[in-house]
């Protein structure tokens, strides 16, 4: 490490560099400092040039406690004639100015809060006279990281009780350093270094390493315990005779059999000394505080101890509470005992659910139970012990305890009403119905397994025990075959459900259900041929048909259901059946029309809901046949529809067909409606008219149907300019500003694309809106100019033209018009003058005609420019 010393009454400057001594001469102190700046600027990487400047307003920094002299810059004045420089100001006798300029440190400087030096240098002629100067400079110190953080105390003392929550503090080290707060040099960082004791290398505290708070971590909050200590209760006065005597006798008499580790009293004798945390803490812990936020290179630290009492904490919950119910004892029943820490406290309970609650607690904490409880009324409670004050002010916080009430079998099986079927054929076997019993004691236990017994079965018919149940489900199945619903339409059961201490008697309902043996037999098979008029009404019946099952009646198997399967392509009929008598009303569902077809033949079936059995089928008995013939009816003509609204394009050819109705003869014969000029959108929208349809022969019967043609709008407009002309004055080069309309509609219109249709070099257009955009001129022209600009207009499809646009750039007059000669104003001469005049005129067209062909050469010249000029600007 370099190190570096001035020898002040020798004129030596002495280094040291790893023990040995470099002797460096000078005879002056300048040159001293000369050689110190540069031995500081190659230790720091600082330039030479860096340290020294022009004498001007300044402000510097030096590091505090920096070995001395210390150079700080050297100020060099561009004035002749300066001898020598001074400082003034705050200068505390520590801070001088050599003859050349070198401001330096005599003494070290220390930092201190919001302290600066604010000096005043000047440069003085031989003659002592200021030939330079005054220059403020505010010299400002710089923290160095030279204090460790120290502890506000040397030991601190804190208190926990056991089973505290985790991260609650309870205890803060406070530590401060003197360097800079505004720097990494103050910010401080805590950690415990150990804890003493730690048998099993778990540590039970942790600290905030910003604040200094000390907590309980998960693990200390769950495994530390207090030292065994007598516990007082209410009314208990701490260290009275009376009351240590009887807790001697509650703790030492031998019948307790109290163990030596678990006896507050230990060896008999309580421990009447308060914990003396100094002394004999239960825990020690080392805690560290560094500075640079402890991440520096080099940070400096300090150590404190930190002794910490464990408290006993008498609030703790007693755990699940289980109460068998309907007991039988003596009441109130007492349950557990809770206890706050303060003996004075109070203690309430407080339900959740607003129901019955036979629960009390007394002052002492004792909880109790006032009546017998019942599972099936409610299962679980919870108890919530509130610790207080006589001001209602709580001491502890709230304690859930859960009271879980056991179930006892109080509760017999209860059957519910079992009615079920059973088909003539099922086989051996087959699942007829589960038995619905259940038991309200508590499920999956003993208390509500229910086992099931066959009993009886009314009739014995054809045989006993028909039927089996399961014992364990419940499950009633076949145990036997042949059931006939002729003989027996029904069984009644008798079963015994236990839960192996209350048995109940329970029924069940077979009812036997005839099987689909038998078809539906028609009572004839033809029913001939019927005629109808082709007007007839809807729903009109046409004739009755039967059939008739043998089954057991009022059964699926032998309700009969009708079906048309044939004979009827656009479904104009329908059959509904009379539950009642089972027959069948065919009927008319749909218009007829003669035209569209005049008899038919229609197969009827006759079929059961229900599946026949295997080896039974449908045959030529459950069918039927019947003839329906139309009667031709004069009818008026009548349109399919009562009017129609066509969509038709305004550009259709003219001649197109727009429609065909087979009723119009617009064209005679063919009912095609045709355009007969072009249609024009923008002219007529909407076209309505009424066709009649009349016969030609008969009664002469019309039919009217309107028809509304609306025409579809298509892009047969392009957009068009609305002025197109007009004029910039070169004064302001103000805008023009285009407008186009299109009387096509959305989306044929607008918004609009305005565009140059060749590359100008002066002209640029820029939108407004959907409808309008700017033509701007971008050059100004040295003379007058007409120009014609071709604009494109697109409309909202890219439909449009090119159209010429004339602009006349022009000098304005005030009112903002092109500027134009007045014209010359007429007068009448006299004779005498008119004879002088005409005199001269002829001496005047002379000369006249030699200007005119002058000009007439010029102006040939000028428009030729003019034409170069807007070719240029197009």
């Amino acid at each position: 490490m370099l190190e570096v010393k001035l020898q002040e009454q020798r004129g030596l400057l002495l280094i040291y560099d790893d023990g040995v001594e470099v002797l460096v001469l000078g005879k002056m102190r300048s040159a001293l400092l000369l050689h110190l700046t540069l031995l500081v600027s190659i230790a720091h990487g600082i330039g030479l040039e860096d340290k020294k400047g022009p004498l001007e307003n300044k402000i510097l920094e030096v590091p505090e406690a920096t070995p001395v002299p210390y150079p700080i810059y050297q100020f060099t004045s561009a004035v002749d004639g300066v001898a020598s420089y001074h400082v003034s100001g705050e200068t505390e006798e520590k801070i001088r100015i050599s003859t050349e300029g070198w401001l330096f440190l005599e003494e070290p400087l220390l930092w201190s809060a919001e302290k600066k030096h604010l000096l005043s240098i000047e440069a003085h002629s031989a003659d002592g006279d200021i030939v330079d100067g005054p220059a403020s400079v505010v010299l400002q110190v710089v923290d160095v990281n030279n204090n460790p953080p120290v502890f506000a105390d040397s030991q601190y003392s804190g208190r926990v009780r056991e089973r505290s929550p985790a991260g609650v503090p309870f205890v803060q080290v406070f530590a401060s350093d003197a360097d800079d707060p505004n720097t990494e040099n103050a910010r401080l960082k805590f950690s415990i270094v150990n804890q003493i004791p730690n048998p099993d290398d778990t540590l039970y505290f942790g600290i905030d390493q910003d604040t200094g708070e000390i907590f309980l971590t998960e693990e200390g909050s769950q495994f530390l315990r207090a030292r065994p200590s007598v516990t007082y209760s209410r009314g208990e006065v701490r260290g009275s005779p009376e009351v240590l005597k009887k807790k001697f006798e509650d703790y030492c008499i031998p019948k307790n059999n109290i163990a030596f580790e678990s006896n507050p009293f230990y060896t008999c004798v309580e421990q009447r000394r308060e914990v003396n945390l100094l002394q004999d803490p239960d825990y020690a812990l080392n805690v560290r505080v560094e500075d640079l936020g402890g991440v520096g290179p080099n940070p400096l630290r300090s150590t404190t101890r930190v002794n910490i009492a464990v408290i006993q904490n008498l609030w703790v919950r007693p755990g699940l509470i289980s109460l068998r119910e309907n007991l039988f004892e003596k009441y109130p029943k007492y349950l557990a005992t809770v206890q706050a820490n303060d003996p004075t406290a109070l203690y309430r309970l407080e339900q959740k659910e607003k129901l019955s609650f036979p629960f009390t607690i007394n002052q002492d904490g004792e909880i109790y139970v006032t009546g017998p409880l019942d599972r099936e009324e409610k299962e679980s409670y919870i108890l919530v012990v509130i610790a207080e004050d006589e001001q209602g002010v709580e001491l502890e916080t709230p304690m859930e305890i859960p009271v879980e009430v056991q179930d006892e079998n109080d509760n017999p099986p209860v059957c519910g009403e079992a009615v079920f079927e059973v088909q003539e054929n099922e086989p051996i076997g087959n699942l007829i119905g589960v038995l619905p019993a259940h038991d309200d004691d508590q499920e999956d236990t003993l208390n509500s397994a229910l086992t099931f017994t066959f009993v009886s079965q009314v009739p014995t018919n054809p045989a006993d025990k028909m039927f089996s149940i399961d014992q364990s489900s419940g499950e009633i199945q076949v145990a036997k075959p042949h059931f006939r619903r002729k003989q027996v339409p029904q069984y009644e059961l008798t079963f015994k459900v236990t839960d192996e201490v209350h048995p109940t008697l329970c029924r069940a309902t077979i009812i036997v259900i005839d099987i689909n043996n038998e078809i539906p037999i028609f009572e004839k098979t033809n029913y001939g041929t019927y005629s109808v008029p082709e007007l007839a009404e809807l729903g009109t019946t046409l004739l009755t048909i039967k059939a008739t099952d043998a089954d057991d009646p009022g059964t699926g198997s032998s309700r009969v259901e009708y079906h048309i399967e044939a004979g009827d392509p656009h479904n104009l009929f329908a059959i509904e059946v009379d539950e009642s008598t089972g027959e069948g009303r065919v009927y008319i569902a749909r218009p007829l029309d003669y035209e569209l077809q005049r008899v038919y033949s229609l197969q009827i079936s006759a079929r059961n809901p229900e599946p026949l059995i295997p080896g039974v089928e449908y045959d030529e008995r459950a069918t039927a046949y019947v003839v329906i013939q139309l009667v031709d009816v004069d009818e008026p003509p009548k349109f399919e529809v009562e009017g129609l609204h066509v969509n038709v394009p305004e550009n259709l050819t003219v001649g197109t067909v727009i429609m065909k109705n087979n009723w119009l003869l617009l064209d005679a014969d063919s009912g095609e409606l045709k355009t007969k000029a072009a249609l024009d959108r923008e002219t007529v929208g909407e076209i309505s008219l009424t066709i009649t349809a009349l016969e030609t022969e008969g009664a002469n019967q019309k039919a009217e149907m309107k028809v509304d043609i609306h025409l579809l709008d298509v892009n047969d407009n392009y957009p068009k300019l609305q002025t197109t002309q007009g004029f910039i004055c070169i004064q302001d080069m103000t805008p023009l500003t285009l407008t186009a309309v299109d009387p096509d509609a959305s989306p044929y219109s607008e918004p609009f694309t305005f565009l140059i249709a060749r590359k100008s070099q002066n002209f640029e257009i820029k939108p407004v809106d959907g409808t309008s955009a700017k033509l701007i001129l971008k050059k100004k022209p040295s003379t007058d100019l007409n120009v014609i600009v071709p604009i494109n207009i697109l409309d909202n499809a890219g439909m449009g033209i090119i159209q010429k646009f004339d602009v006349r750039i022009c000098n304005c007059t005030k009112l903002g018009y092109c500027y134009m000669e007045p014209g010359t104003h007429s007068w009448k001469p006299g004779m005498g003058s008119t004879i002088g005049i005409l005199a001269g005129v002829f001496g005047f067209i002379i000369l006249f005609l030699i200007i005119c062909m002058y000009k007439t050469k010029q102006k040939e010249k000028a428009k030729a420019a003019a034409e170069e000029e807007t070719k240029a600007m197009l």
